[in-house]
């Protein structure tokens, strides 16, 4: 099957300085970004839903954050990171690009933090990139503040494509981690709350339209 991402993204518009420094950082220092092909489908799918205030579960250097406030003038985002050498990073990049008024940075680890502090507005749109072998934790925690017909976002669902090794096959060290991941996807998949979806783009994106209570009710009465 041939490969149209290099194609795709020459439609792409030229990135603005700041990103491109930001994405040379992220290659030097092994920070873990989302990739173009990823980040500009998620753009793409919010482009469709027009959120008006995000949470991010997982800032880094706040590059997703970024690239999503410059797509979306009028949205708000709240973004919780527990690294401190990254969240620093992160407010450094996001005073430099002008838009600490839009968006929050929280730091904190997001299992631990107290969730009563963000607003008590609901969230149209939740985005988890944060440990991997946590996401069901997350998503359990995070999951009540989104509102109805809401859309939750999980980046990296292949992990390079380890999801699909067998046991042994896996490193040692991400075995754990690779199998709650796989045991999330299946959870998250047959949530009887939510419309989920699984996309074969970039990393792998899992997305969860979040039902009313009357689709749910029904749904949990057949």
């Amino acid at each position: 099957m041939a490969d149209y991402s290099a194609y795709i993204n020459g439609f792409a518009k030229e990135k603005e300085p700041l990103i491109l420094e930001m994405e040379r950082y992220a290659a030097e220092h092994r920070v873990p970004i989302m990739d173009d092909t990823g980040l500009n489908t998620l753009i793409g799918l919010l482009q469709i839903q027009q959120p008006k205030r995000i949470l991010e579960i997982g800032s880094a250097i706040g590059y997703s954050a970024i690239r999503i406030a410059l797509a979306f003038p009028e949205a708000i985002i709240y973004t919780i990171e527990r690294d401190a050498e990254r969240y620093a990073k992160a407010v450094e990049h996001i005073e430099r690009s002008g838009l600490q008024e839009r968006i929050q940075i929280i730091q904190d680890d997001a299992l631990e933090f107290d969730e009563k502090n963000l607003p008590k507005q609901p969230f149209d749109t939740l985005f988890i990139d944060a440990a991997k072998g946590q996401y069901q934790k997350f998503f359990e925690k995070y999951s009540p503040l989104i509102s109805a017909k809401g859309v939750i976002y999980c980046d990296n669902m292949f992990m390079h494509g380890m999801v699909l090794l067998k046991d042994a096959e896996v490193p040692k060290r991400n075995r754990t981690m690779i199998r709650n991941l796989q045991k999330f996807t299946d959870w998250a998949m047959n949530h009887e709350r939510y419309e989920t979806s699984l996309l074969p783009i970039g990393d792998g994106i899992l997305i969860a339209v979040k039902k009313n209570e009357l689709e749910s009710s029904k749904g949990e009465s057949l």
